[in-house]
């Protein structure tokens, strides 16, 4: 009859403990479902967030030489003039930022699984200022029987140095920066649920390449 009563009792605290188990489960379950809008709302807040600021200077030259051409005997030919030559050279600055803007995000951005929770940011933006000439630091030779170069030229000139700027933005890392600290700035807000920070993942939702980052550049800013 002890034999009975004991294997009763073993068998009703196992199924107390399962019961309790999954009482437990539940519970954490229904707490992720009530965070989850509050997370939302809490990363909202961030709105524009700026995660990466770039300074970039570019020197642009421009060689400019005058020539004189012609046809002899059906050969043609082409001959530089010594006195023909002028360069410029023109200091050009702009600032790069990125950002990821927070306005739209949603519920459709968290990924729970357990207690790991994936955070999808919105695609990143970059900006560009537009850009300014150093004109205390252009540098101009001209010869003695050519004209010095026209407010038009030194614009069109300008913008060659603006798409050199824009051409090297992929070599900066920026995405890869700007995936960081936007996690900085979320992982505290997520670990303040309740989630540890090694169950906390910061992700786009697809690994940027070289080639989609002209893309994302949205707009110039004045």
């Amino acid at each position: 009859m002890r034999k009975i009563i004991s294997v009763t009792m073993v068998l009703l605290a196992a199924m107390l403990a399962a019961c309790g188990n999954g009482q437990q489960e539940r519970v954490r379950e229904v707490q992720q479902v009530d965070t989850l809008p509050l997370m939302v709302m809490q990363i909202q807040k961030c709105s524009r967030l700026y995660t990466s600021e770039y300074q970039l200077h570019k020197i642009v030259t421009f060689d400019d030489t005058l020539s004189v051409g012609g046809k002899v005997f059906q050969q043609r030919f082409k001959v530089n003039l010594p006195l023909g030559k002028r360069r410029i050279a023109i200091p050009v600055k702009a600032s790069v930022k990125a950002y990821v803007d927070f306005s739209e995000f949603s519920e459709a951005n968290v990924r729970v699984r357990g207690d790991k929770v994936e955070i999808v940011l919105p695609d990143p933006e970059v900006t560009l200022t537009a850009t300014q000439i150093d004109h205390e630091g252009v540098r101009e030779k001209v010869s003695l029987f050519r004209s010095r170069f026209t407010d038009e030229e030194v614009t069109q000139i300008q913008r060659q140095g603006r798409d050199d700027i824009i051409k090297s933005i992929p070599r900066l890392g920026i995405i890869e920066n700007a995936r960081q600290n936007a996690a900085r700035q979320l992982v505290p807000i997520v670990e303040a649920l309740g989630y540890r920070p090694e169950n906390i993942t910061v992700t786009f939702r697809k690994r940027f390449t070289i080639s989609d980052i002209p893309n994302l550049i949205k707009t110039v800013e004045p």
